[in-house]
């Protein structure tokens, strides 16, 4: 007698997210953001019959960076969280803000800052986790959270106005 076994649903079957696949129209720019700004390791990519890049994201999982003619752009969209968005979980909330300010982040809102070097911080979020979010030079959304708050207000307020 034949079994009738129904395979293992996707969620079921051991899923977890491997890549992240972003558009981008000029691959230096973008790898000098996410190697630079974001501190992501570069790792070897197949040679593509297109231009791109790979970075790891912890230990397993990846972002990579596609240029390409066809690709969908958020163009002409601000730093809005409710977008589209790739988020990246760090150890530490507090020395995530403080890398992105001496990059030269600041406060969305702040007079004379570049959209693409400002970020909205919500250190005490509604997800139950604190935020941050910020554009990459072709307005895809990145937000950085961490398992929790490790600064004070104190602390957090001499970060953002020094």
């Amino acid at each position: 007698m034949t079994e009738n076994r129904k395979p293992p649903a996707i969620g079921a079957n051991r899923a977890m997210l491997h890549h992240i696949s972003l558009p981008v129209r000029d691959v230096s720019r973008s790898v000098a953001f996410y190697r630079d700004v974001l501190g992501l390791p570069q790792i070897d990519r197949p040679n593509f019959p297109f231009q791109g890049a790979w970075f790891a994201l912890g230990t397993e999982q990846q972002l990579h960076l596609i240029q390409d003619e066809g690709s969908t752009f958020r163009d002409g969209k601000g730093l809005d969280g409710r977008d589209i968005h790739l988020a990246i979980r760090v150890g530490s909330y507090r020395d995530a803000l403080a890398h992105l300010i001496d990059a030269g982040y600041r406060k969305n809102g702040t007079p004379g800052v570049d959209e693409f070097r400002c970020m909205t911080v919500v250190p005490r979020a509604t997800a139950g986790f604190p935020q941050i979010y910020l554009m990459d030079p072709d307005r895809n959304i990145i937000e950085i959270n961490a398992n929790r708050l490790d600064a004070d207000d104190e602390e957090l307020s001499r970060l953002l106005d020094p």
